[in-house]
């Protein structure tokens, strides 16, 4: 398939599975820019992957003629500026999650987008896994009937990871957006708008990480369905599996789960099986690639594609992404009055 879609790829981190892209026959995408931080790493690999363009400055790769969409995978609170400067010159965007780190940012964008009619994908890789889309396929085929209520969780261990990625200790990262972002958009995915959010937050005093990252919620949709999420970081490592969303229907309940670089799973009892017992289907990992994106990025980033060259629509673009957005900024402001919170805003 013809190279026609320039990308640049900003952020070498989680960004580097990206470069796939050239030596596969069948996406028209083509990596002609890259941009990080440290200019030996970036160089380095543009070399070693015939990239013709690399740079320290992100303007640079977006000012590029030759480059169509850019795809924004720097650490979460760059995210908002870049997208808007990427927006503002004209090209499509994907950004890796969490699409932003406050409301307001998610709403100009979103404005920004719709005004230029330019594609813009959130990368939310628990929507692309397999398992979750298995559990997708049987709630749209009515199989769990009408939904009762909900619960996700995205629970790891997170001290380790800070002496590879040490922006996330010295930014802070924010895990309410940057970890609860996980469970709480799969929940979105299926149950729409949030209503109303109450959170609890605390610290796990487990490393130096200087803000909450710890949190529970509980949250009402626009349905009227309720759900809650355990989203906890400052932890030990726990056995269970890393994340997991379970859906519970008036003719079936599912559990998809997902670990990294390990075997993810669906579980489902239904009625129409006449009997309680659970079935298992198992999954290989879904998880490959330098920082472990693999197939579910692979996945996505087709979706993009497609919507880019057969003018579609994204699946979540900033819209879709913002409602996610607006629900994490209401639960943070909950954490800290100790009050339920509605969830409002204007596009």
């Amino acid at each position: 398939m013809e190279k026609s879609i320039g990308i640049g790829i900003i952020g070498l981190g989680m960004g580097q599975d990206l470069l796939y892209l050239n030596d596969d026959p069948e996406s028209r995408f083509q990596v002609r820019g890259i941009c990080s931080a440290t200019a030996s790493k970036v160089e380095a690999i543009a070399k070693e992957r015939g990239i013709p363009f690399w740079t320290t400055e992100y303007e640079e790769l977006i000012d590029r003629k030759d480059i169509d969409a850019i795809a924004v995978y720097s650490p979460d609170h760059l995210h908002a500026q870049q997208c808007m400067d990427a927006l503002s010159a004209d090209k499509h965007v994907v950004v890796t999650k969490p699409m932003v780190t406050a409301l307001g940012d998610a709403i100009e964008i979103t404005r920004l987008a719709e005004r230029k009619n330019l594609k813009f994908l959130v990368g939310e890789t628990c929507r692309w896994y397999t398992s979750f889309l298995d559990l997708r396929t049987l709630y749209n085929g009515g199989d769990l009937g009408k939904i009762i209520l909900a619960e996700a969780h995205y629970v790891h261990e997170i001290k380790d990871f800070f002496t590879k990625t040490t922006w996330r200790l010295t930014a802070p990262q924010d895990f309410m957006y940057g970890g609860v972002c996980h469970p709480l958009d799969s929940l979105v995915w299926f149950l729409g708008d949030v209503d109303e959010v109450h959170c609890y937050a605390s610290k796990g005093d487990l490393s130096a990480y200087p803000i909450e990252d710890n949190f529970i919620l509980n949250l009402k949709f626009r349905s009227g369905v309720m759900a809650r999420i355990l989203g906890a970081y400052g932890v030990i490592q726990p056995s269970k599996p890393m994340m997991g969303l379970t859906i519970y229907g008036d003719r079936g309940t599912a559990t998809a789960t997902f670990e990294d670089f390990k075997p993810s799973q669906l579980t489902f009892v239904l009625d129409k099986f006449l009997q309680n017992e659970p079935a298992t289907i198992d999954y290989p990992a879904d998880m490959t690639g330098a920082y472990g994106q693999g197939d579910a990025v692979r996945r996505y980033m087709g979706h993009f594609e497609n919507c880019i060259a057969n003018d579609k629509f994204c699946l979540e673009d900033a819209r879709e992404g913002t409602k996610t957005i607006a629900a994490l900024s209401a639960a943070w402001e909950s954490a800290k009055t100790g009050e339920s919170v509605k969830v409002e805003y204007e596009i």
